[in-house]
This record gives C-alpha cells, structure tokens and sequence, in this order.
C-alpha cells in the first residue's frame, strides 16, 4: 500500500488520506472530558489540520447533528451547530460569496459567538431606555 493510503473497504485507489480523521475525534473526546472535568474550552480548527479529499467530510458525519442551530450574520454569515454530542459544536464562517473561510469545532457550553456581549447588552439598554422614554 502507498503511503497516506487508506486501507478501509471505502478506500478508491489513489485516493490520498491523511490519516487524520480518527485521531481528531478522539481529541475532540479528550476536548469533551478537559471540559467537563477542568471546564477548559478547546476550539479545533479544522482547515489548519492537513486532510484529504473527503476527510473533512467524514468528520461532520461521525459529529452528526444535535438539536440547536443558529445562523448569523456578524462581517459575513456564520453557522452554528452543535453536533450530536451537546457540548461539542460545528462553527463555519462564510464570506459574502458564501464560500467557506474558516471552520471550527468548539468543545464548550456555548459557541463566543452566540454569547452576548456586554458591550452590546449596554447599547441595547441604551436603546430600549430611549424607546421607553
């Protein structure tokens, strides 16, 4: 076998692999137990780890889809989902073409992004006492 070949019964010849792919998940395990164990937060960001063709896409499949999404718009559409393991969340950024630019997994309670911000919170205050007033 070539070097960087698969060797699983889904491996086309010539298709190229990193190998990455299981030892990613299992950091994001490692990254779920710091966290809930240390409640450090790990942010993995997925188009900084050499992959080949498809390798990105396996790790979407084996994270799955759990039940709360978001998408936003902040300098560019972001999506925000939490994969089928809560505490564990897939973070895409979008250009204005959307194109992918940046893609994370977050292991946390929360993505920073969906979190408000306090400076946000007070022009909000400010806004709503203008209102009201």
């Amino acid at each position: 076998m070539e070097p960087n070949q698969s060797a699983g019964s889904c491996a086309v010849p010539g298709d190229v692999t990193t190998g990455n792919v299981e030892p990613l998940l299992h950091e994001v395990r490692h990254a779920l137990r710091r966290w809930l164990d240390e409640g450090e937060v790990t942010v993995i960001d997925l188009r900084s780890i050499p992959m080949g063709p498809g390798e990105e896409d396996r790790i979407v499949s084996a994270l799955g889809r759990g039940e709360v999404q978001a998408r936003m718009s902040a300098l560019g559409p972001s999506e925000i989902i939490e994969t089928r393991f809560p505490g564990v969340w897939l973070v895409t950024h979008y250009n204005n073409d959307e194109e992918i630019i940046g893609k994370f997994i977050e292991v946390c309670d929360m993505p920073r992004l969906l979190k408000a911000q306090e400076e946000d919170v007070r022009e909000g205050l400010e806004l709503l006492d203008a209102q009201l007033a």
